[in-house]
C-alpha cells in the first residue's frame, strides 16, 4: 500500500476532528486521494502521504538545509533526548493509560523528529500524532522519515481542526496562536509549551555574538500570557549540558536562525572546535483548557 493510500485511510477514521480551513464545513475522503468539503474545496494527499491545506505557496526563510541540520541534531546527537523524556513523562502523568486513543497535535512541528520521539517515549499510550507546520519543505521531510503521525502543511492561525477536537497540544520553541489553541483543544485537554530560558545554547550565542548587549531572556511575560489562556498546572525546568563533537557543530550552527546574522569568521571558528559542551536550558509550561 502506498503512503498516499495509507494516510487517506488513516484520515478516514479521524474526519470528525477536521474541518475545511477555508469555509469550516465538513470534509470527506474522495477516492482515497483527496479531502473535499461541501463547498468543493479540495486538498490532495501527496504521494509521500502528507496533506497541504494552504491555498497558495508561502515563502519562508526556514530552508531545507536548516531542517536537515535540525534533523541531524535531534536524531543523531541526543542533544534533546532529556527534553523528549520530560515531555513524555508529562503526557503520561496527565493522561489515563486506560483511556481511548487520543490525538496530540504538534503545532509548528518542523521536520517532525521532536513529535515522533515524544510519542515513542509514551510507551503505554495509544497516541495519534498530528504534525502541522507552515513549511512544506519541513512537512515533506517529516512524511518521508516518520510513518505513524499525520503530517499537514497549514496555517497555525487557521488550522484545519474542528472545535475541541484535539486532546493534547504541543509547541516546541515555536510561537503560539492562543485563541486557535483554545478553540481546537478539548475541555480539560492538555497543552504543553516548551520555551527557552536564559542559558539556552549559551555557548553558541556567546561565540557568534560575543559583544551582544541584549538583556538576559526572561520567561515572565510568556508565562503570564500562557496563564491568561490556560490553567497552569506545572512549570517543568529542563537544564543540562551535552558534549557535541566537531562533526556535529556545523549542524548545530545551521539549525537555528542565529547563523543568519552571524559573522562568517565566527561561525567558522566555532565549527572548527574539536568538542564543545552545549547547554540546553528550557522550560515546559503545562496547562489545561478549562
Amino acid at each position: 500500500m502506498t503512503k498516499q493510500l495509507k494516510k487517506a485511510g488513516q484520515m478516514s477514521e479521524l474526519l470528525s476532528s477536521f474541518r475545511c480551513p477555508i469555509c469550516h464545513s465538513e470534509l470527506r475522503v474522495v477516492d482515497l486521494k483527496s479531502l473535499v468539503c461541501g463547498k468543493k474545496h479540495t486538498f490532495d494527499f501527496a504521494k509521500q502521504g502528507y496533506l497541504n491545506f494552504m491555498t497558495r505557496p508561502v515563502s519562508s526563510p526556514y530552508t531545507k538545509s536548516l531542517f536537515e541540520a535540525r534533523h541531524r541534531i535531534i536524531t543523531e546527537t541526543g542533544l534533546f533526548t532529556a527534553l523528549h523524556e520530560t515531555v513524555a513523562e508529562v503526557v503520561m502523568e496527565h493522561t489515563d493509560a486506560s483511556a481511548r486513543r487520543f490525538t496530540m497535535a504538534d503545532l509548528g512541528c518542523g521536520e517532525g523528529s521532536h513529535l515522533q520521539m515524544i510519542i515513542d517515549g509514551c510507551q503505554d499510550r495509544d497516541i495519534t500524532g498530528i504534525g502541522l507546520d507552515l513549511s512544506k519543505e519541513a512537512v515533506l521531510m517529516a512524511s518521508k522519515r516518520h510513518e505513524s503521525p499525520i503530517w499537514l502543511v497549514g496555517d497555525l492561525a487557521k488550522t484545519p481542526f474542528n472545535d475541541q477536537s484535539m486532546d493534547a497540544l504541543l509547541t516546541i520553541l515555536s510561537p503560539s496562536n492562543y485563541s486557535e489553541c483554545k478553540r481546537i483543544l478539548a475541555r480539560g485537554g492538555l497543552v504543553m509549551k516548551v520555551v527557552p530560558r536564559a542559558h539556552y545554547l549559551r555557548e553558541l550565542r556567546e561565540a557568534l555574538f560575543p559583544n551582544s548587549n541584549k538583556p538576559v531572556y526572561r520567561n515572565t511575560e510568556t508565562v503570564t500570557l500562557f496563564k491568561q489562556h490556560f490553567q497552569l498546572l506545572d512549570v517543568v525546568p529542563v537544564k543540562y549540558t551535552r558534549k557535541l563533537s566537531k562533526e556535529t557543530l556545523d549542524s548545530l550552527v545551521h539549525m537555528t536562525p542565529l547563523s543568519w546574522s552571524a559573522d562568517s569568521n565566527r561561525v567558522t571558528a566555532f565549527i572548527n572546535q574539536e568538542e564543545v559542551e552545549i547547554t540546553v536550558d528550557l522550560e515546559v509550561l503545562v496547562g489545561c483548557n478549562q
